[in-house]
């Protein structure tokens, strides 16, 4: 009798050791996917904010710059094209388009002295450098959950939770718009 007990306890260990083995991959799988998804929210956040700073900036500078109507037009209709976003894909190529037209809204800015001398004007313009700083560093932070994310769903096991759990596509990095990619020019 012994002898029995002691295989039926060795096979109930195993089952049990697998089952937590299975039970700690599902987990693990779902909070990199949970993590990636809070770390989005916090880009969104961020953008959200830029996206209520943009018309009392491009409101501001538009009184000193009236016949620069075209970059209003074009921050205006990226603003609306992030709301009307449905999906992170979409939201990204927003984001991307508006980091471009503020930049491009800023270099207008610097050809108006008297602008660049306006309390208003010098507020806002803090308020939206700190507000692209924190979606840098949300940015950062989301492409470090994707990574993570995608990292492990490539391992043999992680693809295997993930396929468990139907997280089998890979998440998108937020990369920077090719503009960016060039060298500033700096002329006084």
């Amino acid at each position: 009798m012994k002898p029995v007990l002691i295989v039926l306890g060795a096979i109930l260990l195993v089952a049990l050791l697998i089952g937590g083995w299975l039970i700690g991959g599902l987990n693990h799988v779902v909070r990199l996917d949970e993590t990636v998804n809070s770390a989005w929210a916090q880009v969104e956040n961020q953008l959200q904010r830029r996206n209520d700073l943009v018309p009392n900036l491009v409101n501001t500078v538009k009184g000193y710059a009236a016949h620069e109507k075209g970059i209003f037009t074009r921050v205006t209709e990226l603003r609306s094209q992030w709301a009307k976003a449905g999906t992170t894909e979409e939201k990204i190529e927003a984001a991307k388009g508006m980091t471009s037209a503020i930049s491009r809204l800023l270099l207008v800015a610097e050809n108006y002295p008297q602008l660049k001398a306006s309390q208003n004007f010098l507020a806002l313009q803090s308020q939206l450098e700190g507000t692209e700083n924190r979606i840098a560093v949300e940015r950062m932070r989301y492409n470090n959950s994707v990574r993570a994310f995608n990292a492990y769903r490539r391992t043999i096991f992680g693809a295997f939770f993930a396929s468990l759990r139907g997280l089998t596509q890979p998440r998108e990095y937020f990369e920077a718009v090719e503009a960016a990619k060039e060298v500033p020019v700096v002329k006084f």
